[in-house]
């Protein structure tokens, strides 16, 4: 009998522990933070292929993204995918791309500190070179790192800010590239 109620007993708390890590993991999902793989070189080197990556939930409650944060976001092309972007343009700018190079408010946008100087931004069905668009209210332009191996706002447009997810901060798979992601 006595080992009867040490077993009921332990049992009782073992599904008590179970339900109450369940409930902290969910808030902490729902509300906080939610994991991400990286498909595809659109980011690449910032992000590679098959890294995990944290994304912070709340910052997009509590305030607006900056330009320069790494943001996910349901695709415009497809809304049963989440997307891995860069924002170039937050709302009223305007940009243009010119020989490979963007220019954000009239003056070339220096983005050196995640893009190497070779990589080239040249348009696309969206934003063609020599055009000038202006980022709408509660939308952005977004791009990826890779411009060349990116589809991003040069093909499909803006990005609306109901859309956005989260803002990225952490890759914590694997663990040679675990790192705080920064806002350059």
């Amino acid at each position: 009998m006595f080992i009867l109620r040490k077993a009921y007993s332990f049992l009782i708390d073992t599904v008590q522990t179970l339900l109450l890590a369940a409930s902290v993991f969910l808030v902490i999902y729902i509300f906080l933070f939610r994991p991400f793989q990286v498909s595809g070189l659109s980011m690449f080197p910032t992000f590679h292929n098959g890294d995990y990556i944290l994304t912070n939930l709340i910052t997009l409650k509590l305030g607006d993204v900056k330009r320069g944060d790494v943001v996910v976001f349901i695709a415009p092309p497809d809304h049963e995918k989440d997307f891995i972007k860069r924002i170039i343009g937050l709302p009223g700018d305007t940009i243009y791309l010119k020989n490979g190079s963007v220019y954000l408010n009239n003056q070339k946008l220096d983005e050196s500190r995640y893009l190497n100087p070779n990589v080239k931004t040249y348009g696309e069905g969206f934003l063609k070179d020599g055009e000038t668009i202006t980022v709408p209210p509660d939308e952005y332009f977004v791009m990826g790192d890779n411009r060349p191996y990116s589809s991003d706002s040069r093909d499909w447009g803006f990005v609306k800010k109901s859309e956005l997810i989260g803002e990225s901060f952490f890759v914590y798979w694997p663990p040679s590239r675990i790192r705080i992601v920064k806002n350059p």
